[in-house]
């Protein structure tokens, strides 16, 4: 291997409220990994590396993260981290990185694909088993992160989760669902206003999450709604686009303690570093 390798993967958003493992959106947002010759042998117990051994052997090659997605917020950076080693370990063994082959190979890594497909595809995505669909290349609104200093871990937040739920909390989510499959597929803005509601995971998550229901209290001027992101904490308000700034403005002024940061959507997936 005579030069480095830089590739990058996008920060995602899961869920999107009723959307509970299956739903993601990229977000504009990136880590990156370069691939080089020598150093040290490879931290084998290092997801990313792990991802690479997939698909490549990792001996004699260094490698360098550089991860500004934050960690333990819902922000899909231990997806970020497995696509990189995949894309990683694609290009440099086959010379293309094939989403679809990829998202099999990580899907023991990730445990749950709905992050990964999005970082490997960009846009709007579904994943289900072990398929996965772009469906658009953008919802129809500006993601917001309210991204608190506190930390959850995904399994914590995945045990807080209940057996079984009530046949009207599953009815009710269930029709949310069908609305936001259709609202990110035809790019409504008032479809995705009524579909940012779930009663299957974010009211059992509202403990180590309690952004959500302070901002869901009084949303912002120009806010179509809020979702949890991933397993949280990090919440994601949803403006529409000509009131994006202002919303932005209004929440960085009501939590001054957490860190506002508007996002573009990523439409491209994991991938070479321009």
């Amino acid at each position: 291997m005579s030069e480095a390798l830089r590739v990058r993967a996008p920060a995602t958003t899961a869920n999107l409220g009723p959307g509970f493992d299956c739903a993601a959106v990229a977000l504009d947002l990136w880590n990156e990994l370069e691939v080089s010759s020598g150093g040290d042998e490879p931290d084998l117990d290092h997801v990313g590396v792990r991802a690479f051994a997939r698909l490549a052997d990792p001996a004699g090659r260094r490698f360098t993260w550089t991860t500004p997605i934050p960690r333990a917020r819902g922000l899909g950076s231990s997806a970020a981290v497995i696509a990189l080693g995949l894309v990683a370990a694609a290009l440099l063994e086959r010379g293309r990185a094939d989403p679809a082959e990829l998202f099999a190979e990580g899907l023991e890594l990730e445990g749950h694909g709905d992050n990964l497909a999005a970082a490997l595809l960009g846009g709007v995505c579904l994943s289900w088993g072990r398929q996965l669909v772009r469906i658009a290349d953008r919802p129809p609104a500006v993601p917001i992160a309210l991204i608190p200093e506190t930390t959850v871990s995904t399994a914590a937040s995945r045990a807080a989760l209940p057996a079984t739920v009530t046949h009207a909390d599953a009815a009710f989510t269930a029709g949310r669902a069908t609305l936001l499959g259709a609202a990110l597929a035809g790019g409504s803005t008032e479809l995705f206003s009524e579909a940012l509601t779930d009663r299957l995971h974010e009211p059992h998550r509202a403990e180590s999450a309690p952004l959500l229901g302070a901002v869901r209290e009084a949303l912002p001027a120009g806010a179509l709604g809020a979702s949890l992101s991933g397993s949280g904490p990090t919440v994601i308000v949803w403006a529409r686009e000509a009131e994006a700034a202002a919303c932005e403005s209004e929440l960085a002024t009501r939590f001054a303690n957490e860190r506002v940061l508007r996002l573009a959507v990523a439409t491209m997936g994991a991938g070479p570093a321009p």
